[in-house]
């Protein structure tokens, strides 16, 4: 399920004039529709000639902090990247702060998801060739998980019950 992405547009010359005057906009891929929604909106400003917006609230950005004047091609790409990556984008682009290293990470790094880190040190280890059977009692992939996120190595984000999604530091 994708949660609708949209921001509310005010007119700056009311909102000045203590008048309050805007709009809901969804966020869409087509930054020219959204331009074209705002304009609407300030030809129907009961101020005179109104050309300038703010953005004064947003919903559905995952967290993302949406500034005030925020370009309408950015909020695009943000609604896009959540989009993309609804289950963690929002997380992943909190944790790391720019929408472009999040997107770079959510598409180069994304080793999967997994019910706990060890049973990605467990899949990892036995890509690397099979574990001979006297050595198995010895391996601890709870430890090799937890010290692979520690080292920083992995960057691990939890969605749900038994569910994280891993990412390799890179």
């Amino acid at each position: 399920m994708t949660e609708t992405r949209r921001i509310y547009v005010a007119d700056l010359a009311a909102y000045n004039s203590n008048v309050l005057h805007g709009k809901w906009i969804e966020v869409s891929d087509d930054p020219d529709s959204i331009r074209d929604e705002i304009q609407a909106m300030l030809q129907a400003s009961p101020m005179a000639g109104a050309e300038e917006h703010v953005i004064h609230d947003y919903e559905g950005f995952a967290g993302y902090p949406v500034a005030e004047y925020e370009s309408i091609e950015a909020l695009c790409q943000v609604a896009d990247y959540l989009s993309k990556f609804p289950e963690f984008g929002g997380e992943l682009l909190n944790l790391l702060g720019d929408w472009d290293e999040a997107r770079r990470v959510a598409d180069e790094g994304h080793c999967g998801y997994y019910a706990s880190l060890a049973d990605y040190a467990e899949e990892l280890t036995e890509q690397c060739g099979e574990v001979p059977e006297h050595l198995a009692p010895y391996l601890d992939y709870e430890s090799m998980g937890r010290d692979m996120e520690l080292n920083g190595d992995l960057l691990v984000i939890e969605v749900g019950f038994e569910r994280i999604h891993v990412f390799h530091n890179i």
